[in-house]
C-alpha cells in the first residue's frame, strides 16, 4: 500500500531517511557541516550560497513571520510614532519602561530599578511587571516619539518570534511544514490575544516556544521519533536555556508559570536519566549535554531569582503591594469564556458581542483559541503523526491547563487547583488571572492540531504524488490546495479590528518645568500618558500608576488637593516638588478641579500658560 500505518497509529512519512529531507524539526546543520544525516550518508561541505538554500526553510518561516506580524497587526506600522494598538494606557506604561531601561543603563546603571516615576520612591520600576528584557533597545534613540517607535516595533516583532518559536517547537517535536506553519500562526495570532494588545508582558511569548524547540532539539527528542543520542548538541542546550532566561526576564506574569514548567520539567527529565541508567547500565546522555544543562539551568535559575527578588523587594518596602486571593477569585473566567472571542477579533468580535457582555472582565475572561485550532487539535487526539502515548499525555496536559485556567470557577472553587498553587507556590498569588494560563492551553492545541494537520499532508503526498499525465498532476495541485485551507482559516481567526489611538501630545509647560514636577490631575488612566511624556528628558515625576498606591504618592495627593494655597505650597516643597504642571482639559470632576481659579498672589510661586496648560513654578 502507498500509504501504511504503524501499530501505534502514526503515519509514515515518505521523506523519511531520504537524503536532505528534514526529517528532524529543527537543523539540517548536521548535512551543511558535513556531518552524516538521519540514514548515515555523508554530506559534504557545502559553499555558503547552498548553505543558505539548505536552510531554505528557514529563512522563509522567518520572513514569513515578519510579513505575517506586519500584516496581521495592521495598522500598527502605518503611523508607528505617535499611535498604539489597544488604547493609550498600557502601550504607555511599557513604552516608557523600555525607555527608561536604556536611559538607566547608559547614565545610571546601578540605580537602574529607581526610576523616574513615583518619585521620591525607590525601585519603583519593579512596581508592576516589567519587560527587562527589551530594555536594551531603550539605547537606541532618546525621547517620547523614539519610545513608541520602539514600543510598536517590538509589538509587532513579538508576533512574528511568537509564529517563529511555535514553529520550530512543533517542526523539532516532527510535525510537517504545514502543520508546523499552522501551529505557528494559530498560536501567535490566537483570538484571545487581542485582549491584550497592550500587555506586552502577556503576549511576549516566543521564547517560550523557542527555548522548548532549541531543548529539545539539543537532547534528540521529538514526539514522532522519541530520542536520538546521534542528534545530541550542547550549543543547542546552552541556547535554549540562554532563550528562556531572556524569556524570564520579560516579565514574571507569564514567567513564573514558565519558571514552574521548567523546574517541573527538569524533574521529569531527572527521573528519566535515572531510569534509563538503571535499566541500561549506561546514561542516555553524555558529560558534555550534562554540564551544558547545569550550566544552562544556573543562568536561567539566577535570571528568575533576579527577577523575583526585585519584586519581593517592592513588598517588603510597600506591604499593600501584596495581592490576596480574592484577586484570583474576581478575575477567575467562567468556563464559557473559552469559546468568547474578545472585541478586537474581526471574525468574532461581532458576533459574540451579546455573550462577551454577560462577562464580569471580557479583557481576562474572553478567550477563544481559535474555532479552527479546537477543532484540529480535537481530530489530533485521533489522528496524528505523534505516537499513541504521547497524544494521550498532550490531551491530559491539555486538560490540566484548561483547569488551571478556569482558576476559582470550577465548582470545588479551585481548591485543588489554581487556587491551591496560589496558596503553596512562592510567588503564584500575584498572578492574579488565571486566564492567562491560555497561553499554555492554546500552545497544547497548537501541537495536537500540528500533529492532525501533519498526518494528512503526510497521507495526502501518498495518495497523490505528482506523476505522468493531466489528472495526476491536477489531483496533486487540487489536494496541495486542500491542505492550505486549515492555514487560511486561522490566518482568517487572527485578523485583527484592533483600535490604534494617537497618542496624547506631550504638553510644552512639561518641557519649561524644572524637576521634580507634579502633573495634574494624578490618577487614573492618564497617569500612564504621563510617565510616558516623562521619556522627554525623564525628569523626576511622583505620577505613576500600578495596583496599589505607594505611601508617598497617597501624601501628595492629598496635599495637593488644595493647590495653590499656603498649606498645599509647603507641603509639595517639604517633598521637594519644584514645578507643578495642571492640565485644564482633565481636571472636571476631579480634585483638582478647581484649581485654575485659584489665584496665586502673595503665596512666592508663579503661574504660567502654556499653550492650553499652566505651569506654576514653586522653586
Amino acid at each position: 500500500m502507498c500509504c501504511t500505518m504503524r501499530r501505534v497509529g502514526v503515519a509514515r512519512d515518505p521523506t523519511q531517511g531520504k537524503p536532505g529531507a528534514w526529517v528532524s524539526g529543527i537543523g539540517t546543520a548536521a548535512a551543511v557541516r558535513g556531518e552524516q544525516d538521519a540514514d548515515g550518508t555523508t554530506q559534504k561541505p557545502r559553499g555558503t550560497l547552498k548553505r543558505l538554500w539548505a536552510r531554505r526553510e528557514w529563512l522563509l518561516v522567518v520572513l514569513g513571520g515578519l510579513a505575517l506580524a506586519a500584516a496581521l497587526t495592521w495598522p500598527t506600522l502605518r503611523d508607528p510614532r505617535h499611535t498604539v494598538p489597544g488604547d493609550i494606557g498600557d502601550p504607555a506604561l511599557f513604552a516608557w519602561q523600555i525607555a527608561w531601561g536604556g536611559h538607566a543603563l547608559l547614565h545610571n546603571p546601578l540605580h537602574f530599578w529607581d526610576s523616574n516615576t513615583f518619585y521620591p520612591e525607590p525601585h519603583s520600576l519593579a512596581f508592576t511587571d516589567t519587560v527587562l528584557g527589551y530594555t536594551p533597545l531603550g539605547m537606541v534613540g532618546s525621547g517620547m516619539e523614539a519610545a513608541l517607535l520602539r514600543y510598536n516595533i517590538v509589538y509587532v516583532l513579538l508576533h512574528a518570534l511568537a509564529f517563529v518559536g511555535a514553529y520550530a517547537l512543533t517542526r523539532q517535536l516532527g510535525a510537517h511544514p504545514l502543520g508546523a506553519a499552522v501551529a505557528g500562526v494559530a498560536w501567535a495570532f490566537a483570538p484571545w490575544r487581542l485582549a491584550h494588545a497592550g500587555h506586552l508582558n502577556v503576549i511576549s511569548t516566543g521564547g517560550i516556544a523557542l527555548s522548548l524547540a532549541m531543548l529539545a532539539r539539543g537532547h534528540g527528542w521529538s514526539l514522532r521519533r522519541g530520542h536520538r543520542p546521534e542528534r545530541h548538541s550542547t550549543w543547542w542546550v546552552l541556547g535554549g536555556w540562554l532563550v528562556a532566561a531572556w524569556q524570564i526576564t520579560l516579565g514574571l506574569a507569564i514567567g513564573l508559570v514558565f519558571a514552574y514548567f521548567m523546574i517541573a520539567l527538569c524533574l521529569v527529565v531527572a527521573a528519566f536519566y535515572g531510569w534509563s541508567w538503571w535499566r541500561r547500565g549506561r546514561p542516555p546522555f553524555g558529560r558534555r549535554l550534562v554540564v551544558a544543562n547545569l550550566i544552562g539551568g544556573v543562568v536561567f535559575a539566577v535570571a528568575t531569582a533576579y527577577m523575583g527578588l526585585a519584586f519581593q523587594r517592592v513588598v517588603d518596602l510597600n506591604p499593600q503591594a501584596d495581592r490576596a486571593l480574592s484577586w484570583t477569585e474576581m478575575y477567575s473566567p467562567a468556563w464559557r469564556g473559552l469559546f468568547i472571542a474578545p472585541e478586537g477579533s474581526w471574525l468574532w468580535g461581532d458576533r459574540h458581542a451579546t455573550v462577551r457582555e454577560q462577562l464580569f472582565w471580557a479583557p481576562e475572561m474572553a478567550l477563544l483559541p481559535g474555532v479552527v485550532l479546537i477543532a484540529f487539535a480535537a481530530a489530533g487526539i485521533f489522528i496524528s503523526v505523534f505516537r499513541v502515548r504521547h497524544r494521550i499525555l498532550l490531551t491530559l496536559g491539555l486538560a490540566l491547563a484548561v483547569l488551571l485556567t478556569l482558576g476559582a470557577t470550577l465548582p470545588w472553587h479551585g481548591d485543588p487547583g489554581y487556587l491551591t498553587l496560589s496558596k503553596h507556590l512562592p510567588g503564584w498569588a500575584a498572578l492574579r488571572t488565571s486566564g492567562r494560563i491560555m497561553i499554555w492551553t492554546t500552545l497544547v492545541l497548537a501541537v495536537l492540531a500540528a500533529g492532525a494537520i501533519s498526518s494528512l499532508a503526510i497521507r495526502a503526498r501518498a495518495v497523490a504524488p505528482w506523476g505522468p499525465g493531466g489528472v495526476a498532476r491536477a489531483k496533486f495541485v487540487a489536494l496541495r490546495l486542500a491542505l492550505t485551507i486549515p492555514l487560511a482559516l486561522v490566518v482568517v481567526e487572527g485578523v485583527n479590528r484592533t483600535e490604534h489611538p494617537e497618542m496624547l501630545r506631550y504638553p510644552a509647560a512639561m518641557g519649561a518645568a524644572h524637576e521634580p514636577i507634579l502633573v495634574l490631575p494624578s490618577g487614573g488612566s492618564l497617569e500612564m500618558p504621563i510617565m510616558l511624556w516623562s521619556t522627554n528628558g525623564f525628569p523626576r515625576i511622583p505620577n505613576g500608576i500600578v495596583t496599589f498606591t505607594p505611601t508617598s504618592q497617597e501624601r501628595i495627593r492629598t496635599s495637593s488637593a488644595s493647590f495653590p494655597d499656603p498649606a498645599s505650597i509647603s507641603s509639595l516643597r517639604a517633598e521637594g516638588i519644584k514645578s507643578v504642571v495642571v492640565l485644564p482639559e482633565w481636571l472636571s470632576g476631579t480634585a483638582w478641579e478647581g484649581v485654575p481659579n485659584r489665584p496665586v498672589d502673595g503665596l512666592g510661586i508663579t503661574r504660567e500658560d502654556i499653550n492650553g496648560a499652566i505651569l506654576y513654578r514653586l522653586d
